[in-house]
This record gives C-alpha cells, sequence and structure tokens, in this order.
C-alpha cells in the first residue's frame, strides 16, 4: 500500500449507513457527498472485475483446489503440455543415477524435492510455524557486499547464493536455518491493541566453515503460482507510465523498474517476478527455481550452486547435462503461465464495496494498482487483450527500514519490494491452511501486513490506523475478498 493525498482517517467519522450510500452511488443508484473533496473518488465498480483474470479466469474449482486450474480459455494444443508440466511441478525429483532418468539428478544440495512442496496446489508458502519446524516453503537468500557483472547479487563465497539445508547422499549439509520472533506492541488511535512479529533469522553452519562476516540474509516466502503469465503480458509501456522514480508528481510514491539481467536475451530488461523483481520472465525464474531450489541445472544455468569451498557437491554424480531438459522446462513454463485466477464471488457485496472505497481513499490503490491490460502480441493467444485485476504495478517501492532486508538485488535497494498482486488472496487459508504475508511470512493476516507498511507507504498505513475498528474490519474485508 502506497501514500496518497488524503485526510488520512476521514473515514473513522463516517457510519456504516454513510459508507452504504457512497457504494450505492458506486453502483448508480443514488448520488453519494460523504466524502472530503480532498480524496478523490475511486473509479466506478467495473463488472469485468468478477474476472480478474479476463477470459482466462477459472469458473469452475474453487475451494482448496481454486489455484489449480489451466487459463478458462486454454487452447486444445496447450492442454497436454499443461498437464505434463503440471505433473513435472508436482512430483519428487530423485537422486542421480536412477531407472527415473526424466526425473533424477536432485541436488546434490537442495531445499525441496518438488516445486509444489514449496507451492503446494500451486498456492503460498509459510515460515516455521513452531521451533525446531523445518523450513518449507521459506528460504533464505544469501550475498555479500557489491555487484556482479550485470548488477546480481554476489554469492556468500562459501555457501552460494542461497542457503540449501538438505543434501543427497555423501555430500554435507550447508547449515540448518532458524527463525525467532520478537514482539512489538502497539495501539490503534481507538485504543485496540494489537501485536507484531518481528524475525530473527540464524544459521547455524553445517560444514564446519562461518558465514562470511558481512553475508546478508533476505528470507523469501514462496508466493502463489496464478496469474504469472498475465502479469508478464502487461507492457513494458504501461509499467514505464507508472513508474515515477523521481517522484515528479508530488504524490508521495516514487515506484521503480528494477532492471535486470535477462539471461536468454544477454541484456537488461524489466523485472517482473520475485519479491524484489529480480527476474525478467517465467522461463528464467523458473530455471532458476530448478537449480536454487532443487540443484537441478538446464540451459539457462548449467553449473548448480556449489561454492568453491564444497568439493563434494561440484563431484556427486549429476542426472544428465542439463538435467531439467528443453522440453521439459518448456512444459513447466506453460504450466506457470496459464495457472488460472479464480473468480471474484461477492465482489458486489455492500461491505466489500465499503471496504473497497476506503482502501482507495487510503491511497493503497497508488501502489496496488487495480487493473491492466494486457499486449495484443503476447506468447500465448490465451493471453493476448485480456484487462486483468491483479492490483500490483510490479515496482519497486521503499517500504521502510522495518522491512528491509539490507540486501541489493540489481537496482533494487534493501528496503526496496516490488508491489505484490493480491488476486486470489482470499483463498490462501483454503489452499494452504494459513494467512501468513509479506514477503517472509511474518504478517498473520491484512491488518498486520498494513501495519508493516512504511517508508512510500506510511500515510496510507497511518490513514488505515486512523479508521474506526468497523471501517478498518471493512477495508481488510475488501482485501480478503480479491
Amino acid at each position: 500500500m502506497s501514500k496518497r493525498p488524503t485526510l488520512r482517517g476521514a473515514r473513522s467519522a463516517l457510519s456504516r449507513l454513510t459508507l452504504a450510500a457512497c457504494v450505492l452511488a458506486e453502483l448508480g443508484l443514488f448520488g453519494c457527498s460523504a466524502h472530503d473533496d480532498a480524496a478523490a473518488d475511486p473509479p466506478a465498480v467495473d463488472p469485468k472485475e468478477q474476472l480478474p483474470g479476463g477470459k482466462t479466469t477459472n469458473r469452475l474449482l474453487l475451494g482448496s483446489n481454486a489455484f489449480t486450474m489451466p487459463a478458462d480459455n486454454i487452447a486444445a494444443e496447450h492442454e497436454a503440455s499443461f498437464y505434463t508440466g503440471n505433473s513435472f511441478f508436482n512430483q519428487n525429483w530423485v537422486e542421480a543415477p536412477a531407472s527415473t532418468t526424466a526425473r533424477d539428478g536432485l541436488g546434490p544440495l537442495f531445499n525441496a524435492r518438488s516445486c509444489s512442496n514449496c507451492h503446494f496446489k500451486d498456492g503460498r508458502g509459510r515460515p516455521p510455524l513452531e521451533a525446531g519446524e523445518a523450513f518449507s516453503g521459506l528460504l533464505l537468500r544469501l550475498s555479500v557486499p557489491g555487484a556482479g557483472e550485470h548488477g546480481e547479487p554476489l554469492p556468500e563465497p562459501n555457501y552460494g547464493g542461497q542457503l540449501q539445508p538438505f543434501a543427497i547422499q555423501n555430500v554435507a549439509l550447508e547449515g540448518t536455518p532458524g527463525v525467532s520472533y520478537s514482539v512489538i506492541s502497539g495501539e490503534y488511535p481507538d485504543g485496540e491493541a494489537y501485536e507484531l512479529l518481528a524475525p530473527t533469522y540464524t544459521i547455524e553452519p553445517g560444514r564446519g566453515v562461518p558465514l562470511d562476516a558481512s553475508t546478508m540474509i533476505s528470507p523469501r516466502v514462496a508466493p502463489a503460482m496464478v496469474g504469472l503469465g498475465l502479469l508478464e503480458a502487461i507492457p513494458r509501456e504501461r509499467l514505464d507510465a507508472l513508474a515515477d522514480p523521481e517522484d515528479l508528481d508530488g504524490d508521495g510514491i516514487s515506484g521503480r523498474i528494477n532492471e535486470v539481467y535477462d539471461i536468454a536475451l544477454d541484456t537488461m530488461t524489466v523485472g517482473r517476478f520475485g519479491w524484489k523483481a529480480e527476474q525478467p520472465s517465467i522461463r528464467q525464474q523458473s530455471a532458476g527455481a530448478f537449480d536454487g531450489d532443487m540443484g537441478l541445472t538446464s540451459n539457462l544455468f548449467p553449473e548448480n550452486d556449489c561454492a568453491a569451498t564444497e568439493q563434494d557437491c561440484a563431484d556427486a554424480p549429476n542426472g544428465g547435462e542439463p538435467e531439467v531438459d528443453e522440453d521439459t522446462l518448456n512444459r513447466v513454463e506453460l504450466y506457470s503461465r496459464v495457472l488460472a485466477v479464480p473468480v471474484r464471488q461477492n465482489w458486489k457485496d455492500a461491505d466489500v464495496l465499503a471496504g473497497r472505497r476506503l482502501f482507495f481513499d487510503a491511497g493503497c490503490a497508488g501502489c496496488h494498482v487495480p487493473n491492466h491490460t494486457t499486449a495484443s502480441d503476447t506468447a500465448l493467444p490465451e493471453l493476448a487483450a485480456q484487462e486483468i485485476w491483479p492490483y500490483t504495478d510490479l515496482l519497486l517501492h521503499d517500504l521502510g527500514p522495518g522491512l528491509s532486508d539490507d540486501r541489493p538485488s540489481f537496482s533494487a535497494e534493501g528496503s526496496e519490494w516490488r508491489t505484490p498482486p493480491l488476486w486470489g488472496l482470499r483463498f490462501y487459508e483454503l489452499v494452504n491452511g494459513h494467512d501468513r504475508l509479506l514477503h517472509d511470512g511474518r504478517a498473520r493476516g491484512v491488518a498486520e501486513a498494513i501495519l508493516w507498511h512504511d517508508g512510500e507507504a506510511a500515510e496510507s498505513r497511518d490513514a488505515f490506523r486512523s479508521l474506526g475498528k468497523d471501517e478498518r474490519a471493512l477495508l481488510i474485508g475488501f482485501v480478503e475478498s480479491l
């Protein structure tokens, strides 16, 4: 969420009845004059928002399987590749050599045995919830100060670019990650108390070699997989138009594009994927996850993440060169590209529309931009010229020191994060059994996620805090309806 000129809490004086009148006005039933002139009206409700993925929207299977469906308009010639990609995404890879040659080569070091270990049912990962619980769906990126040839982070010299706490036989474990939380107590202006959890991460080295003293650690939870192809299809020109790195319009929002290295094209281009928008494409994101998370090589990443001190890792048997061949990567790429966003069901509910108005009045839509239109010349015709409602601008925003990982990535600074899309958020608990949000899952639900916002988003956070309890619930309810 981001700031914009508002009355910072004028809504706290509005009653539910007044808000309902404004909601009816948005639906065109009668006039409304309850809001202050200093806060611009939100755009009228568009019935197309019921289908956040346009014609690709999943309208068939919801509940705990809401994220598993292909695009509703998937072409017949792509269905077989989708389901084969689904198989490679969900089934475990094994150590080499193995009789299952299409799926061998796991490791030597790894975080998970399959993509779905972290993205269960194509959903969202979480941090450990109990002491001693293994990290699954949360990983730790590692780097030291400086940057590589293209601006990429420099890997930690003894353990590489990512801590991998599991290993195949005869390869030593890199180490054991841990997380503990301190409680930050706060209070809304109306007296209601809240608590935030501030994480501290530790690594117990497993090889008898300490981490470099300058090591920077960045925790990352696995995001939901739906709608990725549509985000990839938003034109660069649209993102350029939304970006305002120098805040020339004076609204307090200085969203920036992260210029990152595209390996296949050998050029710098716009980053779209990852918590700091450090990957330019679904293909590179997928190949990077195969490499970093499962130790599987591809033509994009032909070498495992074995540090110079990890000779046993370098000497371990492999599952072919590369271990993920082009056909497999193509199918996983297509699978990831066409996983469909689920339909919205209660978008016209009066409370949801009241919360929508508060969302806009607080300035949240300044970064969580509601809608875009995809390009007409996309990788797949199914994704072309779709009006979509992801509630993101895909740009980097400074969210303040409380959320900073102090670890740059290309042009992204430690306190900068890509605006995450909000579509499908209402299914997180049904699909994955938790409501943990933000890049490291520290927030227990929407309210805590908002309260962690700072920097560019401080005014929106304060606008949320200044609302009355009922109005806060309405705004939260709207976000939870997406």
